[in-house]
C-alpha cells in the first residue's frame, strides 16, 4: 500500500537526547532497547470508514513527535503501520451505506493518506493492509494450531469451524503471561473483551477471554481460501504477523490509542510470543483519547471532528483551518492525557501560532538565545515528548524575541512538524 510524500525536516544543530518514553505494561519512564542505532515502531492503523477524526489525529501525532524525538538524537527509525481494510465495523457500515466495502474502504484510506499528508505527519515505511497479508496471517493460524495454541470451536452456518487462540495454553507454553500488557484486574479484562470485540461467553470456548484467529466464512461476508479453512482473519493476529514481518521480533515500541492496550495489544503480544518464541515489543506506549461534547468520539454517538472539515472549512470552524494550528490545538495536550476537544480550542491554537509567527520578526533588545531555546525544547522532548512544555517555551522565547529566528523555525518545524515563516524569508 503506498503512503504520502513525508514533510520537511530541517537539520538542527547538535543532537537531542533519546527520550524516556511511558511504557505501559511496566508503569514506569523507560528508555526502550534501541539496536544498532534504529528503532522500530509498530502503529496499529485505521480501520477505513470514519477517517480521519481528531481522536485518530492525535495518536498518530504521538508517534510522529516520537520518531522526531529519536531522529534528533541521530537514531534511525523503521515505522510500520497496518490497514484493518477487513472487519466487523467496515462491513456494517458498507451495508448501511449500501457501499461495497472495498469500494468504502479504499476511499477512506484515500481520505486518510490525504489528512496524514497535508498534517505533515511523517509517512510509515511498512504501509500494509490486511488484505495483502491473508495468506500470511492464515498461514500463522495453522501455525498456532499445529502448535497447540489454538482451537477449533463448531460453527452453525459458517463453512467450517471458528478458530481461537488457546490462552490457558500459551500461558503455559510459551513466554507470554496474560498481564504482560495490560496491567488489568481480572473482571475488568472480561468487560473489556465484551466491550472492544471479544466474545467471552460464546459457548464451547476453552476460557472467556481466548480470542478469534480465523472466522470461517459466512455467506454475505468475504471470505478467502486457507489451510484452516475458508474465512478471514481475527483482529490481533493480523497486527502480529504484520508488525513482525515488518520490523521483526523484540522491536522498540508498539504504540497506538489507550483503548488497544486490553484486549488488543495484550493477544497481539501472545500472538507474535506464541509464534516465533520471542517478546512482541520492549516497550508499550499508548496516546489518551480525546472526547468531544461530552464523550469520546465515536461514530455511534455521531460527535466526530473531523481533519478534512476543519482542513476544507467546512466543519465548525469558520473558514480553512491551518494545518500547523491543528497540531498545535494537539499538541497542547500530553499525549498520555485524555481530554476533551472544544470548538473554541482551533481559534485559540491559531492564535497561537499567529503570535509565534510574528514573534520570529520582533525586535528585542534583549532576545532570548535560540540555542537555550533549542536545548530546553530538547530536554522537554527527551522526558516522555513533554509538548505542552515545549509549546510554553517557544511562547515565551517568541514573546520575547530570538537572535537567530531561523533556528527556532527549524526547531519547531523538526521537532513539533509546525511551519513557521522565518524572519528572513
Amino acid at each position: 500500500m503506498r503512503t504520502w510524500t513525508p514533510p520537511e525536516a530541517p537539520e538542527l544543530p547538535g543532537a537531542g537526547t533519546a527520550p524516556k518514553l511511558f511504557n505501559t505494561a511496566t508503569e514506569r519512564l523507560e528508555h526502550p532497547a534501541i539496536h544498532e542505532g534504529r528503532a522500530r515502531l509498530y502503529v496499529c492503523g485505521i480501520t477505513p470508514y470514519d477517517a480521519t477524526h481528531l481522536g485518530h489525529a492525535f495518536t498518530y501525532l504521538a508517534f510522529d513527535i516520537m520518531q522526531r524525538a529519536w531522529r534528533d538524537a541521530g537514531i534511525d527509525t523503521v515505522y510500520a503501520q497496518n490497514i484493518t481494510d477487513v472487519d466487523d465495523p467496515l462491513l456494517e457500515r458498507a451495508e448501511a451505506t449500501g457501499v461495497d466495502w472495498r469500494a468504502l474502504a479504499d476511499e477512506q484510506i484515500g481520505l486518510f493518506r490525504s489528512d496524514m499528508h497535508r498534517m505533515g505527519m511523517l509517512p510509515p515505511d511498512h504501509y500494509v493492509a490486511v488484505t495483502e497479508r491473508i495468506d500470511e496471517i492464515a498461514a500463522a493460524v495453522a501455525a498456532l494450531e499445529a502448535r497447540g495454541f489454538a482451537y477449533r470451536v463448531p460453527t452453525e452456518g459458517a463453512a467450517g469451524d471458528d478458530v481461537y487462540f488457546d490462552t490457558a495454553a500459551a500461558e503455559r507454553d510459551s513466554q507470554w503471561r496474560l498481564g504482560d500488557v495490560s496491567p488489568y484486574a481480572p473482571e475488568t479484562r472480561l468487560a473489556l473483551s465484551a466491550e472492544r470485540g471479544g466474545d467471552p461467553e460464546r459457548a464451547g470456548k476453552r476460557g472467556p477471554l481466548d480470542p478469534l484467529l480465523w472466522r470461517a466464512a459466512r455467506a454475505g461476508e468475504p471470505s478467502w481460501e486457507s489451510p484452516v479453512g475458508p474465512g478471514r482473519p481475527g483482529w490481533h493476529v493480523e497486527c502480529s504477523v504484520i508488525a513482525t514481518e515488518a520490523l521483526g521480533g523484540a522491536f522498540t515500541v508498539q504504540g497506538g490509542g489507550s483503548d488497544l492496550i486490553f484486549p488488543h495489544h495484550e493477544f497481539t503480544a501472545a500472538h507474535a510470543t506464541a509464534l516465533s518464541g520471542t517478546p512482541l515489543a520492549h516497550a508499550y506506549c499508548h496516546a489518551g483519547l480525546v472526547s468531544y461534547q461530552g464523550h469520546k468520539m465515536s461514530k455511534s454517538r455521531g460527535n466526530l471532528v473531523f481533519v478534512s472539515k476543519l482542513l476544507d472549512g467546512t466543519g465548525a470552524h469558520p473558514g480553512p483551518a491551518d494545518p500547523a494550528a491543528i497540531r498545535l490545538g494537539l499538541l497542547a495536550h500530553h499525549y498520555r492525557s485524555e481530554w476533551e476537544w472544544h470548538d473554541a480550542d482551533l481559534e485559540t491554537a491559531h492564535r497561537r501560532l499567529d503570535a509565534w509567527r510574528a514573534g520570529l520578526t520582533r525586535s528585542s533588545a534583549d532576545p532570548a538565545s535560540s540555542l537555550a531555546v533549542l536545548q530546553q525544547l530538547r530536554s522537554a522532548l527527551a522526558n516522555d515528548l513533554d509538548t505542552p512544555v515545549m509549546l510554553a517555551t517557544l511562547d515565551a522565547a517568541l514573546d520575547r524575541g530570538v537572535d537567530d529566528p531561523r533556528l527556532v523555525a527549524d526547531a519547531a518545524l523538526a521537532l513539533l512538524g509546525v511551519q513557521l515563516e522565518p524572519a528572513n524569508d
